[in-house]
């Protein structure tokens, strides 16, 4: 299906209708499992088992080199308009339009550029009114960063008006959404690139390069996730039908954050790249807090009753995936316990294990196994394996920002390829791969952790795709204005 001004508009109606609203007659006594409708979970499995033959490849696909990269940003609260002030420092862009619901986002992000030269002309007022924007033909690239159930149906129509799309996390929120970027894809040679921007993080990037050179021997396991206490500051009181992040936490049950765990050890791995994950098995707590954050604001504000009693997924997810070459992955899927900040990272091989989180980076060998390798000798490895990326950009991405340089260096990444005319390090396949885990996720959960299959978005070219380039071998040579 095409998207247009009347379909999507049906589905932002729906949208904003529902956002603030539990679901009828299901109190917070009924099981997790119970929480999903059975005609969403019957589409979840039927989608996960449909066959959608290939009609273009495009892993290692290199696009025609843009010299200037026009760009048009669609979403830009917090998220997206940090994405601006980043962008708006790289060489080779110019950021032709902005488009938000909300007229103050768009100016807010307007007074956030950095350098001229930018015309940054305003599209909002309207919920369909990226559409616009997205006809222009004065733009090269649309980035996303809306909310989720949005992502999927502006990625589609950009790419069906001749434009390369850069999509926040997840890319999609079903399985149907995730084939429908891939062959949209496929069919106009158009990248969607996922935003994930934990892949460039400084020591994920390292451990990628230390499994390229043997490093960890044979990887056995790996594990990811995204532990971040946010869940009494979902129930903010925002303009209604806009608190689409609490809507998304009522209504399904799963891991629905996956990307930010999978994205770096999937590269690790080399999914879709000689390897792939073949199927999967989740579990989730039941809800112990967030019906109790409910109660006690309502005892405050009348305007949060209707939140008591609502279908809350389940505070802890653990999803466990298997992978064609016979290694396991799990990646958990906690904002409500309060506990620190993780995304696991862990690599656990034959020869030697990594693991950042909660604690800060370490690496382990087997020779030495039982304790961590100290200080020092960590530093010597980080010298020696340190990809070029980093030593070309580490400074610089730190001085910009996001997330500690990661975010910039994501942003720095996907111009340079662009201008370049460069395979994107993270294409419309790992896009696909890793965000349908959210909603096989849902279906496992739902049904006493049984395991389903993962849907093999490449139609078995994986078998033969490369790992892409983070040696810098082409490319890296757009600059920086600061």
């Amino acid at each position: 299906m095409q998207i247009n001004r009347r379909n999507f508009l049906k589905i932002a109606g729906a949208a904003t209708v529902s956002a603030m609203l539990p679901a009828k007659g299901v109190s917070s006594g009924i099981p997790a499992e119970s929480q999903q409708s059975d005609k969403s979970l019957k589409k979840i499995y039927s989608e996960a088992y449909k066959k959608h033959p290939q009609k273009f490849n495009m892993c290692g696909y290199a696009a025609p080199k843009l010299e200037t990269v026009r760009i048009g940003f669609v979403g830009v609260g917090s998220r997206g308009s940090a994405a601006v002030e980043r962008i708006s420092y790289i060489e080779g862009v110019k950021i032709v339009a902005i488009c938000d619901v909300l007229p103050g986002h768009v100016q807010k992000a307007k007074e956030r550029i950095q350098t001229p030269g930018h015309p940054a002309i305003v599209y909002s007022g309207k919920e369909d009114a990226w559409m616009e924007m997205c006809r222009r033909e004065d733009i090269d690239l649309i980035y996303v960063a809306t909310p989720w159930e949005l992502h999927a149906p502006i990625g589609i129509y950009s790419m069906e008006h001749g434009k390369h799309v850069a999509l926040e996390i997840p890319a999609a929120t079903t399985v149907e959404d995730c084939w429908k970027l891939v062959e949209t894809s496929e069919d106009t040679k158009k990248h969607c690139v996922i935003l994930e921007n934990c892949c460039y993080d400084f020591f994920e990037l390292l451990t990628l390069n230390l499994a390229r050179n043997g490093f960890f021997g044979e990887i056995v396991h790996a594990e990811g996730g995204y532990i971040h206490e946010i869940g009494e500051s979902l129930f903010f009181r925002g303009k209604p039908g806009r608190n689409w992040r609490l809507k998304e936490n009522m209504g399904r049950n799963g891991n629905l954050y996956p990307t930010h765990g999978l994205g770096p050890v999937a590269q690790i791995m080399n999914v879709n790249r000689g390897n792939r994950m073949e199927y999967m098995v989740s579990m989730s707590s039941d809800d112990f807090l967030m019906n109790q954050y409910a109660k006690e604001l309502s005892q405050k504000e009348d305007y949060f009753k209707q939140f008591e009693g609502a279908p809350f997924r389940g505070n802890m997810n653990n999803s466990i995936i298997k992978t064609v070459k016979g290694q396991t992955i799990l990646i958990q899927h906690d904002i409500t316990t309060p506990r620190p900040y993780s995304r696991l990272h862990t690599i656990s091989g034959t020869k030697a294990t990594a693991q950042k989180y909660p604690l800060p980076p370490r690496l382990s060998i087997a020779e030495d196994h039982k304790e961590w390798l100290s200080e020092e000798k960590f530093r010597e490895i980080e010298m020696e394996y340190n990809p070029l990326i980093i030593r070309k950009m580490q400074d610089i991405a730190k001085e910009i920002g996001g997330h500690g340089g990661m975010d910039f260096l994501m942003d720095w990444r996907l111009i340079d390829c662009l201008r370049n005319g460069l395979p994107m390090d993270m294409d419309v396949y790992d896009a696909a791969s890793w965000s349908v885990i959210g909603p096989l996720s849902e279906w496992s959960v739902a049904n006493r952790s049984a395991p389903i299959d993962i849907p093999d978005f490449t139609n078995g070219a994986w078998k033969t795709n490369r790992p892409h380039d983070i040696a810098l071998t082409e490319g890296g040579t757009t600059g920086v204005v600061i």
